[in-house]
């Protein structure tokens, strides 16, 4: 989420691997592990409560995405503008995810006024 307060946003857990356990959030793309998903959620989707309920984690998180960018300031980071995830938390990202969110959780997006832009068919 964008951060409300002017300066920088924490920063995103960094995953603590890079195997096969990687996930990415389905609205923001965050990458981490599935452990650190169902242990802290994600920071920039806190609204999904993917710590609460772990079913969430598998709802709102994907194994399949193509490739992983790092973002340290995405506010001046003219790849993570391109890449559209500019307001969120420094931290790992994919380039890009092929599924949508559910429409459960979409209906959770629209819920809290929270954009969702489902990916490109391609």
């Amino acid at each position: 989420m964008a951060n409300q307060g002017g300066g920088p946003p924490p920063a995103a857990q960094i995953p603590t691997s890079f195997g096969h356990e990687l996930r990415s959030c389905l609205r923001c793309r965050l990458v981490k592990t599935y452990d650190q998903f169902r242990e802290s959620g994600c920071e920039n989707c806190p609204f999904f409560q993917m710590e609460d309920d772990h079913e969430r984690v598998v709802d709102c998180t994907t194994p399949n995405f193509t490739g992983i960018i790092s973002v340290m300031d995405p506010t001046r980071s003219w790849a993570a503008r391109w890449l559209r995830i500019g307001i969120f938390a420094p931290g790992c990202y994919t380039l890009a995810v092929s599924e949508a969110l559910p429409h459960e959780m979409q209906n959770i997006c629209e819920e809290e006024r929270i954009p969702y832009v489902p990916p490109k068919r391609g």
